[in-house]
């Protein structure tokens, strides 16, 4: 009984798996076996990454806003202590946004928490 050869499924699945696979080196775009292998960890390493960017951009933010909190002589747990207290309702990326792009508004904010802390 002679083989069966690859048909149009097998094609088609091999096709579509060598498509995720281009600009990648060698073999890794060219050879079904080695791509499979490289896609699959690809694919690991971006759902991971997904999920590490998130922390990296709040370790981001919070050095900028400790960066810019410590130019008024304030250290960044007494700043985000003060906000809580007055009820200022700021996440950590617009304060981040805020501090970056328009200093003079940051600089009332460091105000309002000054005061809360005092207070």
């Amino acid at each position: 009984m002679p083989r069966t050869r690859g048909g149009f499924k097998t094609r088609r699945r091999r096709k579509r798996l060598l498509k995720k696979a281009r600009g990648y080196y060698g073999a890794r775009s060219r050879l079904y076996t080695v791509a499979n292998e490289a896609v699959e960890h690809a694919l690991q390493y971006a759902y991971r990454d997904r999920r590490t960017k998130k922390r990296e951009f709040r370790s981001l933010w919070i050095v900028r806003i400790n960066a810019a909190v410590r130019e008024s002589g304030m250290t960044y747990s007494r700043f985000i202590a003060g906000i809580k207290k007055a009820g200022v309702e700021l996440d950590r990326k617009s304060l981040a946004d805020i501090a970056y792009n328009d200093p003079g508004a940051f600089g009332k904010i460091i105000a309002t928490a000054k005061k809360a802390v005092s207070a």
